[in-house]
């Protein structure tokens, strides 16, 4: 499992490292605005390539594992996201 904060450094390629690796990735501490760079992740905006399974993460496609799983965790008691985070 991979827990991270949007405020580490890094925190791009960690997320990347994730999604093509299969691993389960906790996001901590979100506050009522996501990050730009993870709405097609958020989204579900992949990309079909013969077999595999593509992102566009800031910029660049990044493969995606199968095994790959999203949390999102935040501390706010009632957060207002988007209905396409809500899901």
């Amino acid at each position: 499992m991979v827990k991270l904060q949007l405020s580490q450094k890094n925190w791009l390629k960690r997320v990347e490292h994730a999604i093509s690796n299969g691993n389960v990735l906790m996001i901590e501490n979100l506050s009522d605005k996501i990050d730009a760079v993870l709405d097609p992740l958020l989204s579900r905006a992949f990309i079909k390539k013969g077999k595999s399974t593509y992102v566009k993460l800031g910029g660049e496609e990044v493969e995606m594992s199968p095994d790959f799983k999203l949390y999102l965790q935040t501390k706010m008691q009632n957060p207002h996201y988007s209905p396409e985070i809500a899901a």
